[in-house]
């Protein structure tokens, strides 16, 4: 009276090896966070067969433009606070009191990004590469004048960054660690 236990399903054997080939696959994600040099070197390796692409192509070129907003804006993210002092401002004025130390004996707050390295670095490799494969198809070939779209990308990336580094000077923080004391293990 025992019934046969049923044989695994094909979904639950696709599933079981999928779920297997992502947790090898975070797993090789994981053991590359401290080679920061070497991700990047291999993204900008990366980045440059796209641009050596769309040069020799002479095509692509929305790809391109779509791929430059979209690492703007990843780039803005991670020099921007996690934390905006202008908004947490605006509450601290409601309260009466204010989110910045304002003298020597008020707490040190260090910078927390709002998109972290890895992150950035992650999101920004998967970007180029969808791009360099969307060049590789047709239907993403879309007639446009390009330096149109390089100049338009040139305007808003100066009226960004304008932005961005007034926002900077205003709320006194420094994004990056040039200049700031390492320490290693011997």
């Amino acid at each position: 009276m025992d019934a046969p236990e049923p044989a695994e399903t094909p979904f639950a054997a696709v599933s079981a090896q999928t779920s297997k080939l992502g947790r090898m696959y975070q797993s090789y994600l994981d053991q590359s966070v401290p080679y920061l040099p070497y991700r990047w070197a291999g993204t900008a390796f990366v980045f440059f067969l796209f641009v050596l692409r769309i040069f020799l192509a002479q095509g692509w070129y929305i790809v391109a433009y779509s791929l430059g907003i979209y690492l703007l804006n990843l780039f803005l993210a991670f020099i921007s606070p996690k934390f905006d002092p202008s908004i947490e401002q605006d509450e601290g004025m409601e309260d009466g009191t204010s989110g910045l130390p304002t003298k020597e004996e008020d707490e040190f707050r260090p910078f927390v990004r709002r998109l972290p390295e890895f992150k950035f670095w992650y999101s920004t490799t998967k970007a180029i590469s969808i791009g360099f494969v969307c060049t590789w198809f047709s239907i993403f070939d879309l007639p446009v004048f390009w330096p149109v779209l390089v100049i338009y990308w040139m305007i808003l990336f100066a009226l960004t960054m304008r932005r961005q580094i007034q926002h900077m000077i205003k709320y006194r923080y420094v994004p990056f660690t040039v200049g700031k004391a390492r320490y290693s293990a011997k």
